[in-house]
């Protein structure tokens, strides 16, 4: 059984968009996702709307919660632990892996090669990533490309997230894990590296080879 999820998304409350949090869920359902994460700017504490949302749609769909981190190098995906209480703001990478894993949790940094907030080639120098963001939906293509190139390098697993900012972006990149997840193992599957990233975008041939020429 695949199960699909977008593990990236965001809503208002990460405060650089308007999104409303259900119209997000809705357009989730709309598209047969499995499960969606909302992982707002900063603050884990700003996706606290997600667990009044997983009570009501319990039984069409899971919704998770994580955050994305802004550390000082740039900016990482985390599940599992709570970083407010976990962390500093802008902590670096190395601190945030650190005591992230040694709470139970998972860091996988993402959309690495943007041109913005993101670590780059650093992920060849870190050790205890869990993954890395391969398929971003708002990432140009190319970059999406360097990032899956990355993780093949490491040797570890690569994730796919919408990072929507709109409902209407939810599910353009997704994560599809080769079993059914569930709050109680989200963390634990992630670790096992038992899924793919995967990017629903249209995408020509001729936009790929334009973008691997000048940005790659």
């Amino acid at each position: 059984m695949n199960f699909r999820i977008d593990l990236h998304v965001h809503s208002r409350s990460s405060g650089d968009n308007n999104a409303d949090p259900e119209e997000t869920v809705s357009e989730a359902i709309l598209k047969k996702l499995d499960g969606i994460a909302f992982t707002e700017h900063y603050s884990y504490g700003a996706s606290e709307h997600a667990e009044r949302l997983q009570e009501k749609y319990r039984d069409v769909i899971r919704i998770f919660r994580g955050v994305e981190f802004s550390a000082l190098e740039g900016h990482c995906l985390v599940f599992g632990v709570d970083t407010d209480k976990l962390l500093p703001k802008h902590a670096p990478i190395a601190e945030v892996i650190k005591n992230v894993n040694s709470s139970g949790g998972v860091v996988i940094p993402s959309h690495p090669y943007r041109r913005v907030n993101s670590i780059d080639d650093m992920v060849f120098k870190l050790s205890g990533i869990c993954a890395i963001e391969g398929y971003n939906g708002c990432n140009m293509h190319a970059y999406n490309l360097k990032a899956v190139e990355a993780a093949k390098q490491i040797g570890c697993r690569f994730t796919g997230g919408s990072d929507a900012h709109l409902p209407s972006e939810i599910g353009s990149c997704y994560t599809e894990f080769y079993e059914e997840v569930t709050h109680e193992n989200l963390v634990s599957l992630l670790k096992s590296g038992a899924y793919t990233g995967k990017d629903t975008r249209k995408i020509s041939k001729t936009t790929i080879d334009y973008m691997n020429k000048w940005f790659m």
